[in-house]
């Protein structure tokens, strides 16, 4: 194996690698580092790995310093500054906003008999180092990593379709890692003509208790989508129709639902754009314009508390009697980012979204 010399210049941008001799000691294979660091201070601390390696493991494809992690940081460089002793194969890796380690992916040995040599020992150096939390993504190719990961004390945090998400927390006591995401979010669209006729749909899958109802359309939020928006798209998908936002009405807020997840449904007074219905075949049994004094007069609504409700308070915003929430972009300094606030003006305001629709 080789000594390998790092010198690290984060002013300059500068990574000036030496590859000395190799090394072999006691009929032991040894992975060496010599690594200084510069901060904008020019203060310099180093550290120096030179540990045994696990059998005939070959680190160079998943072991790297992560130089740009750690540039003008006092107390990285003070976890830097701990000598690596007896740690060798420590995974590529790098922190989060919050100090915690997230394990690169794309450096990750796909030899799970390498990757169980490496884990234990990264582990350890990060304990050692202070870290506490660990995030571990494994893609599908990556798939045979995980009963490895699991043995060694990995806990599934979530999984979507092309990876799994799997957690570490290294301290003793109670994991302070965030949980996995706690809801699901649906949307509902209460569409009126000028006839007075609202936009109702008959789902072709639904409880037998609901067959044969007609109701709004309905569906879940996509990922990174809007709540107007994916009202907009579902009605669209549904039923052909082009709507226009108008606010939301009101939104309900259930626990232990699909895969004992929470729900946040919200109902969303849309304009029509258009008048010809084209269903989704795969998903809709049927559409249509109904009268809206014939659908409030439906057991669906007359015999659930909720639906009545919710059509009182549409009805009460037709007649101007109350303002729901209109979607207002904002940009916070809290993360830099676009984001939609949802609020009203009052009907004494020149900006009231409480117009006649």
């Amino acid at each position: 194996m080789e000594r390998l010399s790092l010198e690290l210049r984060p002013q300059a941008g500068i990574l000036e690698e030496r590859r000395l001799r190799n090394k072999r000691t006691h009929g032991k294979c040894f992975t060496s580092f010599n690594c200084s660091l510069f901060s904008q201070w020019e203060a310099k601390a180093s550290y120096q790995i030179a540990t045994p390696s696990c059998g005939n493991v070959d680190s160079s494809n998943f072991l790297r310093v992560e130089h740009s992690k750690i540039n003008g940081s006092n107390s990285a460089m003070s976890n830097w500054n701990i000598a690596r002793s007896n740690y060798n194969s420590v995974l590529d890796s790098f922190e989060d906003e919050y100090g915690g380690i997230v394990i690169n992916a794309d450096r990750l040995p796909q030899d799970p008999n390498t990757f169980a040599c490496a884990l234990p020992v990264s582990l350890s150096y990060w304990k050692r180092i202070g870290k506490k939390g660990v995030w571990l993504k494994l893609p599908l190719e990556l798939s045979d990593l995980v009963p490895v990961a699991v043995k060694k004390g990995f806990k599934y945090h979530h999984a979507e379709e092309a990876y799994v998400m799997l957690t570490y927390w290294l301290p003793e006591g109670p994991c302070m890692l965030p949980a996995n995401a706690s809801h699901q979010v649906g949307v509902g669209g209460f569409v009126l003509n000028d006839q007075n006729q609202v936009l109702v749909v008959q789902e072709k899958y639904c409880d037998s208790a609901f067959s044969g109802a007609w109701k709004l359309p309905t569906g879940f939020i996509q990922e990174s989508e809007e709540i107007f928006s994916g009202a907009v798209r579902e009605v669209q998908e549904e039923t052909g129709i082009d709507t226009e936002f108008v606010e939301v009405i009101a939104f309900r807020h259930a626990h232990h639902l699909a895969f004992e997840k929470s729900d946040l449904f919200f109902i969303c007074m849309l304009r029509p754009l258009s008048q010809e219905i084209k269903i989704d075949e795969t998903e809709i049994q049927a559409a249509k314009w109904m009268p809206f004094s014939e659908f409030l007069e439906q057991p669906l609504i007359q015999d659930d508390s909720m639906f009545k409700k919710i059509m009182e308070i549409c009805i009460q915003r037709l007649r101007k009697n109350y303002c729901g929430l209109t979607a207002h972009p904002v940009i916070s300094k809290f993360d830099g980012r676009w984001s939609s606030l949802y609020y009203n003006v009052g009907t004494n305001s020149q900006d009231s979204n409480c117009h006649a629709s």
